[in-house]
C-alpha cells in the first residue's frame, strides 16, 4: 500500500476530527476520566490493531493517551493508517 501524498493525507484528515499530521504520521490525543479508563481504551485498541495487523505507537500519560500512526514500511501515511484511525476512534466510544 503506497504512502499517500501530503494533499491526500490532508484531505482524509478532514473526515477524522482531532487527528493531525505530524511529519510522516498522523496523531490524536484522547483524554479519559482516569488511568483505568485510559488503559481499557488502550486494550481495545490493541485488539483492533492485532486484527488489522497494523500497530500504532502509543504514549500513555495517566489519563491521556496519544496514538501515532505511520506505515513504516512505506515511509509515511497510508490508507491502512486511516483505517486504523477509524477503529481507534470507535474504540474511544
Amino acid at each position: 500500500m503506497p504512502a499517500l501524498t501530503t494533499a491526500e493525507v490532508d484531505s482524509r484528515l478532514s473526515s477524522r476530527p482531532g487527528w493531525t499530521r505530524e511529519g510522516d504520521e498522523i496523531r490524536k490525543q484522547f483524554t479519559f476520566r482516569d488511568f483505568r479508563q485510559a488503559m481499557a481504551f488502550v486494550n481495545r485498541v490493541a485488539d483492533a490493531a492485532n486484527t488489522a495487523d497494523h500497530h500504532p505507537d502509543i504514549t500513555i500519560n495517566y489519563n491521556r493517551v496519544t496514538m501515532s500512526l505511520s506505515t513504516h514500511s512505506e515511509g509515511g501515511v497510508t490508507q491502512k493508517d486511516f483505517d486504523l484511525a477509524a477503529a481507534i476512534d470507535a474504540a474511544a466510544g
